[in-house]
């Protein structure tokens, strides 16, 4: 008898490859892009479109606290240059805002962005290829906004999560949708971060954490924040937010479609993938974060 046969695979290659296409998605991608307002359609923020194409892919992005949408304008304009359309609302933008106002917010941003013609009427999304994202406090409103449409998304992005009230791990226990949480070094043990928290109660979403980010980092320009102490821009944060929402979302989005000289971005989808900079995080490891960890934290010298 012969003995059977075992493909070897080259997991040094699968590892070059995964580095030459994050790396490729740090960068600006192959298609022009158009700016709009979502105004025309009673929703205060900015749209950015590629300048063509029918059936795209489409998500709604959640800001951040004491910030607004176009302070996220060069990561939307990225995610647009890949060919993915990217809406934004200006809500919320309080001292006191509404997790559950912005949650809305963003599904209807979706409802624009798939219900109506886009550009000079040529640019369409499908409304089969939907996802939310979010940052901090809109990281929140994107898993409220998902559990408010399960059926209708295929993707949720949460970077550097913030507790909100109601707290997001609530409707996170019932989400199915695959989410990809985000946090930084030191960030989980913070008393404003919920990242491991809802990683701990949501099934489908996987917990990275990017090395040397900050996450507050994701912010463009100066921030009004700043004067409460929260930080401001950094450069390397939004390269490494850019690439892992735009390879994530890629796949998730439009990974059905193989077209031929297609690229692979299914490894950014994948625990089992170890992405350059950004491991992958056990949520139930033997240091839990809880309450009582992040307090002492803090109140050591």
């Amino acid at each position: 008898m012969q003995e059977p046969h075992h493909t070897r695979v080259d997991y040094g290659h699968l590892v070059a490859r995964t580095k030459k296409i994050y790396a490729a998605l740090t960068r600006r991608g192959p298609h022009r892009v158009l700016r709009g307002d979502l105004a025309f359609a009673g929703v205060p923020g900015v749209l950015y479109t590629p300048a063509t194409g029918q059936n795209l892919p489409g998500v709604a992005f959640g800001h951040d606290w004491l910030t607004s949408a176009e302070r996220y304008e060069g990561t939307l304009e990225h995610l647009a240059s890949w060919g993915i359309v990217a809406a934004a609302p200006h809500t919320e933008t309080g001292l006191a805002p509404s997790v559950l106002n912005l949650a809305f917010d963003l599904g209807t941003a979706l409802d624009v962005i798939t219900g109506v013609r886009l550009g000079p009427g040529d640019i369409s999304v499908h409304p089969e290829r939907l996802a939310v994202a979010g940052h901090g406090f809109g990281a929140s409103a994107a898993v409220f906004a998902a559990a408010g449409m399960p059926s209708r998304l295929r993707a949720v992005f949460a970077a550097y999560p913030t507790v909100s009230s109601p707290p997001a791990e609530e409707p996170a226990r019932s989400l199915k949708v695959p989410g990809l949480i985000l946090t930084a070094p030191g960030d989980p043990m913070t008393l404003r971060s919920n990242a491991v928290e809802l990683a701990r109660v949501w099934k489908a979403a996987t917990l990275r954490t990017t090395s040397k980010a900050k996450a507050g980092g994701l912010i463009e320009g100066r921030r009004l924040g700043r004067v409460v102490g929260l930080p401001g821009a950094d450069k390397g944060t939004q390269k490494a937010v850019r690439a892992l929402m735009t390879g994530y979302l890629l796949h998730l989005l439009t990974g059905d479609r193989k077209t031929k000289g297609a690229e692979d971005y299914s490894d950014f989808a994948d625990a089992g993938v170890e992405l350059p900079k950004a491991p992958v995080l056990d949520p139930f490891a033997d240091d839990p974060v809880d309450l009582e960890d992040k307090v002492v934290a803090l109140l050591k010298p």
